[in-house]
């Protein structure tokens, strides 16, 4: 019996590409990092390829490794989100990897093609203004970037105020494409999506305000097996910690998927699932390796049978949100023990 099991639709994730690039109008290049937010790197980056994807960006110079074996021969640009990190400059040339600078000593240790970030209020990574002036005639630059810090919010101050300073910063280097814009900076409008966006979280089912877009397909489904039904009288208590008591008598499904697989242990009390037609709540805390529903008046209800815990009946936002976190963290959580499978070609 598949206990757990996590399906990777990769014709949704290209139908979510060709979505996103048509709302920005310019390069739509994908952020992949975290092995692809948890889904695979190598094949969805390929199967992006394949829609038309030209240009990635990956936090970690090993991710960059990875992807640029995975494309042998593929003329991608992979753009390193962390820069030229100390000692890394050799690896970094070895696989034709883009640097995005961050500092003025990461602009110092490396002489090739590069990226600037330049800071514009987030105060994370990136080069300040005064800084940017002082690389302003480099050669090799190849993009200047900045990332939005309330983009999810589209009535927020921040996000005006990034933009002007970003358009400072973009003047400095005339001729040089720009990149401000990730999966909520492209719901801002023309105005935030200068020459580049860079899609992550969208791109795999994560709405754009950290709420279910309908626009966006699911391309992440994670499913559990029902290990074992039971009748819980009210009054009786389930879970450790005794979290939850029922105040009727319940009939209770035990799957097969606990937060070692990627189901966080604050999905209760809000938490809920999708079974035989219906949102079926989480009882109780979740454990390691199982979880308990109730599917009261549910003949469907046997051992076997799979429970859906995030996908196209229980959107990935709404999943994040009962668990108190954002869709970022809930996908890139998922573990490697459940069962993989891919529907589409990468």
């Amino acid at each position: 019996m598949t206990v757990a099991r996590l399906t990777i639709d990769l014709d949704a994730l290209a139908r979510n590409y060709a979505f996103l690039r048509g709302e920005a109008g310019v390069e739509t290049a994908p952020a992949v990092k975290a092995d692809g937010y948890g889904l695979g790197a190598q094949d969805t980056a390929l199967r992006l390829w394949r829609e038309g994807a030209r240009s990635f960006h990956v936090a970690r110079l090993e991710e960059g490794e990875f992807l640029r074996d995975a494309f042998g021969d593929r003329d991608a640009t992979l753009y390193v989100l962390d820069g030229a990190t100390p000692g890394s400059a050799t690896r970094l040339e070895a696989a034709r990897l883009v640097p995005v600078l961050n500092s003025l000593e990461q602009a110092a240790a490396w002489t090739g093609p590069a990226a600037l970030h330049i800071d514009t209020g987030m105060n994370r990574l990136g080069l300040s203004l005064d800084e940017a002036v002082r690389l302003r005639d480099r050669a090799g630059i190849r993009l200047v970037m900045s990332h939005l810090a309330c983009a999810a919010q589209a009535d927020h101050t921040m996000n005006g105020r990034q933009l002007a300073r970003f358009r400072q910063a973009r003047a400095l280097f005339p001729g040089v494409p720009a990149s401000l814009a990730g999966s909520s900076g492209i719901r801002l409008g023309r105005d935030y999506a200068f020459d580049q966006v860079r899609p992550g979280v969208s791109l795999f089912g994560g709405g754009p305000n950290e709420g279910p877009d309908p626009r966006l397909s699911a391309v992440a489904t994670l499913e559990a097996a029902i290990l074992q039904v039971r009748q819980v009288p009210a009054g009786d208590t389930i879970g450790y910690g005794a979290a939850f008591t029922a105040e009727t008598d319940l009939t209770v499904a035990v799957l097969a998927a606990g937060y070692a697989d990627g189901v966080l242990r604050s999905a209760h009390p809000a938490g809920a699932v999708w079974f035989d037609g219906a949102r079926r709540a989480i009882l109780g805390r979740v454990s390691m390796d199982t979880i308990v529903i109730d599917v009261t008046g549910s003949a469907a209800a046997k051992p076997g049978a799979m429970a859906e815990i995030i996908g196209p009946n229980l959107p990935l936002d709404d999943a994040a949100t009962a668990a108190g976190t954002t869709a970022y963290e809930l996908l890139t959580r998922l573990s490697g023990r459940a069962e993989r499978r891919f529907i589409g070609a990468a």
